[in-house]
């Protein structure tokens, strides 16, 4: 539980030093991601998802 809760910080941390450095950048692709379809976001955030388990899986053993 304790590494889920510093995997969130981190995920936190990454997020908003790209949002304070990037502002106009982060604003403008946010504005792009409405012109992405619903299925292809699922897909790509799957993928991400597979590679995220499969990289703590190999730290983990």
């Amino acid at each position: 539980m304790k590494e889920l809760i510093i995997a969130f910080g981190l995920f936190l941390f990454i997020e908003g030093i790209l949002y304070a450095i990037f502002p106009s950048k982060m604003k403008s692709m946010l504005k792009k991601l409405e012109l992405v379809k619903d299925n292809q976001l699922r897909v790509g955030g799957l993928i991400f998802a597979i590679i995220g388990f499969i990289i703590i899986y190999y730290i983990k053993n």
